[in-house]
């Protein structure tokens, strides 16, 4: 399972979930930080990556258009980075679950 991280989330959570997630990616490592949010569906989609994010839009984007991708919509307000590395390994069954489940395209964490 490999994850897309958002603009809105701090490129380091790339590097500190490897253990759980190799092979993520950070829209601004890979030059995504500035394109529209259709671009990053379909960056994922071709690379079957699961985006998180803070943002509805995507949310909005996959109850519009379906998925894949997936999204993990982060519904916390300001916080560390740490707090959201936190966030995402507590809920890491249910990620994984999510991930494989083929009838669910948003997983909402608080």
């Amino acid at each position: 399972m490999k994850l897309l991280f958002d603009h809105n989330l701090s490129p380091l959570l790339v590097n500190w979930l490897e253990d759980l997630c190799p092979g993520s990616e950070h829209v601004f490592h890979i030059g995504l930080d500035s394109v529209s949010d259709i671009e990053i569906l379909a960056y994922a989609r071709e690379r079957e990556l699961i985006i998180v994010s803070k943002d509805s839009d995507f949310n909005d984007l996959s109850l519009l258009k379906g998925f894949p991708p997936k999204v993990i919509w982060l519904r916390i307000g300001n916080c560390k980075s740490r707090a959201i590395e936190a966030l995402l390994r507590d809920h890491f069954n249910a990620i994984s679950e999510f991930a494989s489940d083929s009838e669910s395209g948003v997983l909402t964490l608080s």
